[in-house]
């Protein structure tokens, strides 16, 4: 057997009893503290209740900010820090694992030249902070005023009566959010953080932790010289004292077949606003995402949260508003959504800041919340610096992920596109692995089911990324589930992969 030495493991089997940083949360922020810590060489024990990317880091637009809105609420700060981190993301952390979208907001009859000017300063405010940013112009280009002709070659379905051209601009694309958190989890094992899924906290405070095994029942001790807190919407049930104001924000799936020839992310002001749009988003699986809302959401916080027929609703009113032939809720194939795990305060959940916060509760946990998936990385080296462990610098900001290489040499891989977009370099070690494990050909391995998904990439999933069920592998390290009619389809195919691995002993 190939030796598997950047493995994410469920339960706590010979989990260490003793660390320097004992990090709760598996979500992006947790994933990425604890790939901060371990490259700065700290011994690491990263662990969730649940599962990799569990909660509302699988539920984003996939896209990568770069912090426009936040300027338009004159937040300059935060939109300087999103623009920065999308560059980094994009130019070397995660290369392989995003790329520019397109945005294109038609100027239809109901946008007014007014406000298509104000439009067009906003995106050359937000070209200036790219600039800022120093992100090239060949990952972002320009923005720029588009015909008639050109904004139908985007989106070719749109209503033509009124339109007299667009405004282009550009921000990242994550090829999947829930795909990029794992990433990052087996890359901060690589860099030898322990890193254990299905390891529920009983307690915790700042120098210690008692886990529970859910796979086996048994209670682990586990004795750290720090611990952080990010669990993001959940923080406050672990740390009392820590406030938050969790914001709904939900999408719709569609299949591309309902907006044909879709090649840019659809762009829609929400009437009566001057920064909230609705989105459009064409996915490399033959998906779009129709989104998002900003909802106030109260009470007990769900492990998947639902969208309400009030936002479905609202989605559909505006985005159809530019068609020539309005979505139907029959066209609607699956709907997700997920809460912003954002502090509390005065005001609406849409006017408040996106900045996050580092909190040290009186029993000395360290919590990390607020911000967002752009972010992450900043927040990471904030929570780690704040734990103040080692002098050692953060590496981060140079460190590319697992698989990461230029755009370029990605194109030149003689690799299945699919494993390209989803893995970067490593695509050949997923399918020689999948080979290797389950002793098929790669053409059995590489028959692509619902959405494109292969056996290759999901016995990989359970042999180095700590898959265990038909959940984690339709759900977070595919995105087949986000649609119930695929995600019934492939459940032979992924447990087809769990018995390959159990066979194997693996």
């Amino acid at each position: 057997m190939t030796t598997t030495i950047h493995r994410v493991r469920p339960g706590l089997a010979d989990a260490p009893a003793t660390v320097d940083l004992l990090v709760i949360g598996l979500g992006v922020t947790g994933a990425g503290v604890a790939l901060d810590a371990a490259t700065r060489g700290l011994t690491v024990l990263a662990v969730d209740a649940h599962d990799i990317a569990f909660g509302t880091s699988r539920w984003s637009s996939k896209l990568v900010h770069g912090g426009l809105r936040y300027l338009a609420h004159g937040q300059v700060g935060v939109a300087h820090e999103s623009a920065v981190e999308r560059g980094i993301l994009m130019e070397t952390t995660a290369p392989h694992l995003s790329h520019p979208m397109p945005m294109l907001l038609p100027l239809m009859s109901s946008v007014s030249f007014t406000q298509a000017a104000l439009a067009y300063v906003g995106f050359k405010a937000g070209n200036l902070l790219r600039i800022t940013a120093r992100t090239s112009v060949k990952t972002l280009p320009r923005p720029r005023r588009i015909s008639r002709d050109e904004a139908l070659r985007f989106a070719p379905f749109m209503r033509t009566e009124g339109l007299r051209g667009g405004l282009l601009s550009w921000d990242g694309q994550l090829e999947d959010d829930a795909r990029f958190v794992t990433c990052l989890a087996r890359t901060a094992a690589a860099h030898g953080a322990e890193v254990r899924t299905r390891a529920r906290v009983v307690s915790a405070t700042g120098t210690s932790a008692v886990l529970r095994d859910k796979l086996t029942g048994a209670e682990h001790h586990v004795t750290a010289r720090a611990v952080i807190n990010a669990t993001g919407v959940w923080a406050g049930s672990l740390v009392e004292d820590v406030k938050l104001k969790p914001s709904r924000g939900t999408h719709l799936v569609l299949r591309s077949s309902t907006l044909p020839g879709l090649s840019a992310a659809l762009t829609m002001p929400v009437p009566g606003t001057t920064s909230r749009f609705v989105f459009a988003l064409p996915q490399p699986d033959g998906t779009i995402y129709v989104g998002l809302t900003d909802e106030e959401t109260d009470g007990e916080i769900p492990d998947v949260p639902q969208g309400s027929p009030d936002e479905i609703s609202f989605l559909l009113d505006v985005i159809s508003a530019a068609l020539d032939e309005p979505i139907r809720p029959a066209d609607i194939i699956g709907t997700y959504a997920g809460l912003r795990p954002l502090l509390d305060a005065d005001g609406s959940t849409a006017d408040l800041s996106r900045k996050h916060a580092v909190l040290t509760s009186p029993t000395g946990v360290i919590t990390i919340v607020g911000g967002k998936l752009t972010t992450y990385r900043q927040m990471a080296e904030d929570a780690v610096d704040a734990a103040e462990l080692t002098t050692a610098p953060c590496r981060t900001r140079t460190l590319g992920l697992l698989g990461a290489a230029r755009r370029d040499e990605l194109a030149r891989l003689d690799a299945p596109e699919r494993l390209v977009r989803r893995f970067g370099t490593d695509a050949g070690l997923v399918l020689s692995n999948a080979v290797e494990v389950s002793g098929l050909d790669e053409a059995e391995l590489l028959d692509a089911g619902p959405q494109g998904v292969t056996l290759a990439e999901l016995i990989f999933a359970v042999t180095h990324e700590g898959a265990a069920d038909v959940d984690d592998l339709l759900d977070r390290r595919t995105r087949v589930g986000l649609v119930p009619s695929d995600r019934e389809a492939a459940v032979p195919m992924a447990e087809r992969a769990l018995e390959i691995c159990a066979a194997a002993r693996l």
